[in-house]
């Protein structure tokens, strides 16, 4: 007969739920289908029929919907497929988060560090804090408009004109328009500075893969692709390509608190640090609220949650024209979407609520 502990584990095999460790090897692995009206309404919504010529309407380019680390729902449209990396935009800055909080496990930095510690054109700003950049919050002057007032805008002028080539020392030069950690600005320039900080703790040949020997090929990404400036960072404020999966590697990494299989890839203080409002934002100031380089779905200041059909739980990386990851750890769900949205009619609630729908958690209502 078996001994004790060995029956108690056989046991353990049977009762635990197979999907409870279930990470992806170079395939996922899929759970079990849904079906009828509820899944019809999310499909009616994310992908109604597509004007390729106007570029009007919700124009969705890849949805995942991952439980338990199962696939249980995959579809793309347009030219993107399964093996597509897509630029991912603005939610390049949690992946950054996610990136610095490897380096943050191995000991390279603290919170409260000045920038200018680990990037020296920041001394005209001593004061700003890694934190205060994690937060969108280091004070400088910056104007982050795309279509609506280009020739008034930073971030384009960071991007295409006269700071493209060295995107860090652009946003460096920029004046003060309040004290350091005090107030809430969206600004690509705040990440562009962390990812030149990084490069200062890590050093230039340990820099350039950094990305991969900490990251993606840990999480079994193969086919990612982040572009640098001419002055060699990469621009970890928008140019991330990742296939819409291995985005979803990304988001059951945070789902489950910084573990990888049998390894902790990122310190769960780090993973909660990222999913904590920062103090000094204040209702309504963006598309949700402000963590440590993600969105998430929290009150703040009596002012309901921007996503209210979703769990309270429930935080984001989000970049322009739609592109999203969700991560709902109350339901043991991570949602990946690629978009094309050029008018602005996507709503991330809707399509949360719709989700949530049709893959409701098993066993309730």
């Amino acid at each position: 007969m078996p001994k004790a502990p060995l029956l108690l584990a056989l046991l353990l095999l049977i009762w635990l739920p197979a999907q409870a460790e279930d990470w992806p090897a170079q395939q996922w692995s899929r759970g079990p289908a849904a079906s009828g009206p509820a899944l019809q309404a999310l499909e009616d919504y994310a992908f109604a029929p597509r004007d390729d010529e106007t570029r009007q309407g919700i124009r969705t380019d890849a949805l995942l919907v991952i439980r338990d680390g199962q696939l249980l729902y995959e579809r793309y449209a347009g030219t993107t497929d399964a093996q597509t990396p897509h630029l991912i935009w603005s939610a390049s800055k949690s992946l950054l988060s996610v990136l610095l909080g490897v380096a943050f496990g191995e000991g390279r930095f603290q919170l409260q560090d000045p920038a200018a510690k680990y990037y020296p054109p920041l001394q005209a700003h001593p004061a700003i804090t890694l934190a205060d950049l994690l937060h969108w919050a280091s004070g400088l002057d910056w104007q982050e408009d795309y279509e609506y007032a280009p020739l008034n805008s930073s971030v384009v002028a960071m991007l295409y004109t006269r700071g493209h080539r060295d995107m860090a020392a652009f946003t460096a030069q920029q004046a003060a328009s309040a004290a350091p950690g005090q107030a809430f600005r969206y600004s690509s320039g705040d990440s562009n500075l962390l990812a030149a900080s990084l490069r200062g703790m890590l050093g230039d040949e340990r820099y350039a893969d950094y990305p991969w020997q900490a990251l993606f090929e840990p999480l079994g990404i193969t086919q990612a692709t982040w572009e640098r400036d001419a002055a060699g960072t990469f621009v970890a404020s928008s140019y991330l390509y990742l296939t819409a999966r291995d985005l979803g590697r990304v988001g059951l990494l945070m789902q489950r608190d910084g573990r990888w299989g049998d390894r902790q890839l990122l310190p769960k203080s780090w993973v909660e640090f990222c999913r904590t409002p920062f103090a000094g934002y204040r209702a309504n100031q963006d598309v949700a609220v402000a963590g440590g380089h993600w969105w998430l779905n929290r009150e703040i200041d009596g002012a309901p949650r921007p996503w209210p059909d979703a769990p309270a739980d429930t935080y984001a990386a989000l970049g322009h024209w739609g592109q999203a990851l969700y991560v709902l750890p109350a339901e043991r769900l991570v949602i990946v979407r690629y978009g094309d949205d050029r008018d602005g009619r996507y709503q991330h609630n809707e399509l949360l609520k719709r989700v949530l729908a049709a893959f409701a958690t098993p066993g309730q209502p």
